[in-house]
């Protein structure tokens, strides 16, 4: 038997903008050719040629690779990269436009909240439904129905339809199936995001087990920690192309170093923003407590982040949001919203600034990216990722005269105010304890 799981040459995938999806998007045909599969090894689709005409959108051009049977291996990349549309080629959701994806064995996806979930059935349908699907018999999926439910922490709703479930009850359920039904392919999206972190830690370690039992893993995330811990082997993706492949630790690094040179390109110039664009931001400043502007932001000492934005039309935009995301490799560390701290409604018009002042930023020493975002009336205006650089410094965020930290604590990144006391073994203050008894 070969060593290859999955043989990916020439791939590419075009769109024609403002043409209706055709029907191998549909649901339908994506579910038939699910069930397509079940076979040992499958020839994704024949080779061709797409001529469309009028203007066209590359998602994917020449792509080339193999993974090995038992690999997990990470597709790393901005948004609009393409790695969700590989993904989607490599389940049959959609058909490519040139090359080829050569599948050894049978496929587990898990790419949208809910895909391939009949909303109308229960779960504990729609899990035999998806076994079904992946060419599994009724007994097989029995079999594994109780170790599918305990996973899925879901045992008292696994009669309710699923329209009734939250986003974080799909994920669970949705992953369970997956990595449950023994697929000898598991594809996995940046959909585990929505699930809680002791659920993702649980994921985590079942996508392992899945590997160490000789299948293999392609996973797709914006958490390097995450894909460090998980895969050895790492694709790089820009703009539809492989750019470059190799050791995680090396791809990770490539991929920071390309963000960070995006995160300090002026606002004009990105072409990656979302949004109706009515509305946008033209530029991210950082500012100390007085308005001075500030290159590099201390720990401990208040900061003003600043979004500069602009209207483009003489009109009152109303019901707006906006928010700054603050990251770091990929990880979520501070969110800062306006009708997180203020449920009034907020009207914008023409040009100004939207400040969110941070008091004693909490944030230890190192580089983090700034992403925008910007609403109105329920409808996304502005939207730009890693759209600002923003590199801490250390400061004295205690309060004690010495910066933080020493070289013994390097790595820790969100700083908390916080007490300590020295009690005997009956619970008395001794020391530091702000009480009448403590030697404070």
């Amino acid at each position: 038997m070969s060593d290859i799981a999955i043989r990916v040459e020439g791939l590419g995938k075009v769109y024609q903008l403002g043409a209706l999806k055709t029907n191998h998007d549909t649901l339908r045909d994506a579910l038939t050719a699910a069930v397509r599969t079940s076979s040992s090894r499958v020839r994704k689709f024949l080779r061709r040629e797409a001529t469309p005409k009028g203007q066209t959108l590359w998602a994917l051009k020449n792509v080339n690779f193999d993974v090995r049977h038992g690999e997990a291996i990470a597709i790393i990349g901005q948004n609009g990269a393409g790695k969700s549309t590989l993904l989607k080629i490599l389940s049959r959701i959609t058909d490519p436009s040139t090359g080829f994806a050569d599948i050894y064995g049978r496929v587990g996806s898990l790419l949208e909240v809910g895909t391939g979930f009949h909303p109308e059935l229960t779960g504990r349908e729609n899990i035999y439904l998806n076994g079904n699907i992946l060419g599994m018999r009724k007994a097989e999926v029995t079999r594994k129905f109780d170790d599918i439910v305990e996973f899925a922490e879901l045992g008292k709703f696994i009669d309710t339809p699923v329209k009734h479930y939250s986003s974080g009850m799909y994920v669970r359920l949705a992953f369970a199936v997956a990595a449950h039904m023994e697929p000898d392919i598991l594809l996995v999206d940046e959909v585990l995001a929505v699930g809680d972190a002791a659920f993702q830690k649980k994921c985590l370690g079942k996508m392992n087990d899945v590997a160490e039992q000789g299948r293999t893993v392609v996973f797709v995330s914006h958490n390097m920690a995450t894909i460090a811990n998980l895969c050895p082997r790492s694709i790089l993706l820009k703009e539809g192309s492989i750019v470059q492949s190799g050791p995680t630790a090396t791809i990770i690094d490539s991929y920071l170093k390309s963000i960070s040179a995006l995160a300090n390109t002026s606002l004009a110039q990105r072409a990656d923003r979302q949004g109706l664009g009515q509305i946008v931001a033209e530029s991210i400043t950082l500012h100390d407590d007085l308005g001075d502007q500030v290159e590099y932001p201390r720990s401990g000492q208040d900061l003003i982040i600043r979004v500069a934005y602009k209207s483009q039309t003489a009109k009152v935009f109303k019901n707006c949001k906006a928010s700054v995301l603050i990251k770091r490799e990929g990880r979520s560390f501070i969110h800062l919203s306006t009708e997180l701290v203020d449920t009034r409604p907020l009207e914008l018009q023409g040009s100004g600034f939207l400040d969110f002042i941070v008091p004693e930023l909490p944030l230890s020493e190192g580089s983090y990216l700034l992403h925008v975002y910007l609403e109105s009336n329920g409808e996304m205006q502005d939207w730009i990722m890693d759209a600002a650089e923003m590199n801490v410094v250390d400061g004295d965020f205690y309060g004690t005269g010495r910066n933080y930290p020493s070289p013994l604590w390097r790595g820790s990144t969100v700083l908390v105010k916080y007490r300590w006391c020295l009690r005997d073994r009956n619970g008395n203050a001794k020391f530091n304890c702000l009480s009448a008894s403590s030697d404070i």
